[in-house]
């Protein structure tokens, strides 16, 4: 079966995992999907993840989820940018996610960052999601 969106597939399974309070999820393995988990590892929203290999042979992610007092410390994960819609924006427009509490994850000419980060170092580009 082949997937339109695969961000968009990884962060639902992330959210349907943490709702059924699970400790790991599995998803097949891309260069994005490794690089957004990276932010979402050095933003705190995840405990980490590793590379593996499926059942049928294919490369997979395993991400382990982070919990706090027993709740999911994601809240709120969205996809912003589509593969029908894409949303560019410069560094001074880029959003800020509850008033700083949350991040938005953006694909730049210098990688793959957050928001905080992007503003930093004064590069915009497509806003992949926001994290809350």
């Amino acid at each position: 079966m082949s997937v339109n969106d695969p961000l968009g597939d990884m962060l639902t399974r992330i959210r349907n995992a943490q709702m059924r309070g699970k400790s790991t999820v599995r998803t097949p393995a891309s260069r994005l999907r490794a690089w957004v988990l990276d932010v979402l590892k050095d933003e705190g929203y995840i405990r980490g993840y590793e590379a593996t290999t499926g059942k049928t042979g294919l490369p997979e992610l395993e991400v382990s989820l982070k919990y706090y007092e027993g709740q999911p410390v994601i809240r709120e994960v969205k996809r912003v940018s589509t593969p029908g819609r894409r949303v560019y924006m410069s560094v001074k427009d880029l959003p800020s996610v509850r008033q700083g509490l949350g991040v938005s994850i953006v694909s730049t000419s210098k990688g793959v960052m957050s928001d905080a980060s992007a503003r930093s170092a004064n590069v915009g580009g497509e806003v992949l999601c926001t994290v809350f």
